[in-house]
């Protein structure tokens, strides 16, 4: 029997458009988009759903998040039982699907048994892109080893494959020891590789300005994972860091603060994606202390934040693609949708929205299937009160204009009929 659902009576929300298209009609049959319409749809085997002239768009896409990050402090979070980490991780999950994100590309810890567990039921969440473990160098941005005068082997003193569910990162050094890590990652199921291509905030022991990895070792990552048929994702800020990044083949930069216009001009001639993550930093800065992060990434915070919004304007004025993340840690998590009040100040809502929707179908080889609500693509829908490109604001908070969420064609929440 078919599985079809009918939606009627929406202004559709096309992320290709500035204005939204009135009076339209969305069929969904069997987890895809069917049919597209101005013109009255007819399905005998449709549920009907009458949306009342609210918005109808694409699900959202969210190219940055940890979804096992459920503390601030990474650095306690690594040693915590893997049986509290991963349960802990479940109303995140279900807390980025309740949000409208229906697509998250995981930077880093969710490993390939958090699709499987979402696939079978056993927990509700977005449909998920998996790195794995990122990698970082020692003493780069995934070490969180505290400074000492003895170093364990490894950032959490287990073997390199059996690592703790809390830790976001896995330490390798030198060409070989890179390849063989990027083999391992692919094997236990990432999708892309994540590497860490410059100092950060939240590590205990590398300036935000340091170089993450040698140049042969990043080009021995991207050869490893474009013989897999997939791409590198690399956390750098400063502009010698993300240049000399993408100039070794690395198809994302995430969150590139710190860049200036040569290095954005690189990067738009290199087909480059970036995916800044705002309200992080917001984040870290406002709660950051109070909630367990170090006091020295506290202090590193201010360095990036104030820099956030220029690279916007540096990045849109050499049409360099920017995708939408979020990077949020612990508590902070339920601010994901904010990441849209920030980049409003910059973008127009319509440039903030594509962010979240085509170009990050783009960038996860999905063009043809996510993003928008064509014939054919995938079923992520989200029924909106109000029109998100005059008001980004009914995008924002915990889903409470969100009364709809489609996922693949199943509705995952539902509260159109409270609303009639």
């Amino acid at each position: 029997m078919t599985n079809a659902v009918l939606f009627s009576n929406a202004h559709l929300l096309d992320p290709q458009r500035t204005e939204l298209l009135e009076d339209h009609h969305v069929l969904v049959e069997d987890g895809v988009v069917r049919e597209v319409s101005d013109k009255p749809i007819r399905s005998a085997s449709a549920r009907v759903v009458d949306v009342k002239g609210r918005t109808v768009m694409p699900g959202l896409i969210d190219l940055h998040v940890h979804v096992i990050a459920v503390e601030l402090n990474l650095s306690r979070q690594v040693h915590m039982p893997n049986v509290l980490v991963t349960l802990r991780s479940v109303p995140i999950l279900r807390g980025m699907l309740r949000r409208g994100f229906t697509t998250v590309r995981d930077a880093g810890g969710a490993g390939f048994a958090f699709k499987q567990a979402i696939d079978a039921g056993l927990a509700q969440g977005p449909r998920l892109f998996v790195s794995g473990r990122a990698l970082s160098q020692t003493g780069g941005h995934g070490d969180m080893r505290a400074r000492s005068d003895y170093l364990s082997s490894n950032n959490d003193g287990a073997c390199a494959t059996c690592v703790r569910v809390g830790a976001l990162a896995r330490v390798a050094d030198g060409v070989d020891a890179v390849r063989k890590a990027v083999r391992e990652e692919l094997q236990m199921g990432a999708d892309q590789i994540k590497i860490m291509a410059s100092g950060g905030v939240a590590s205990p022991t590398d300036p935000v300005g340091a170089f993450g990895y040698s140049e042969d070792e990043i080009r021995a990552i991207v050869a490893e994972a474009e013989g897999r048929g997939t791409y590198v994702m690399a956390h750098a800020y400063t502009a010698a860091a993300i240049a000399r990044a993408v100039r070794c083949g690395v198809r994302t930069i995430e969150h590139g603060n710190l860049v200036d216009a040569p290095t954005a001009g690189l990067m738009a001639e290199l087909d480059a994606y970036v995916v800044p993550t705002l309200v992080t930093y917001d984040a870290l800065a406002n709660e950051g202390e109070s909630l367990g992060l170090p006091s020295e990434s506290v202090a590193k915070v201010a360095s990036v934040r104030e820099a956030g919004l220029r690279s916007l304007e540096i990045y849109k004025a050499a049409g360099v693609k920017m995708g939408y993340g979020s990077d949020l840690l612990g508590e902070s998590q339920r601010l994901q949708s904010d990441e849209f009040r920030l980049r409003a100040e910059v973008l127009s809502p319509a440039e903030a929205i594509a962010s979240a929707t085509t170009v990050g179908a783009e960038v996860l080889g999905m063009g043809d299937r996510l993003g928008r609500l064509v014939p054919g693509a995938l079923a992520d829908l989200l029924v909106v009160d109000g029109n998100p490109l005059r008001d980004i604001g009914c995008l924002l908070g915990q889903g409470e204009r969100i009364p709809l969420v489609m996922k693949e064609g199943v509705v995952q929440f539902d509260e159109l009929a409270n609303l009639h």
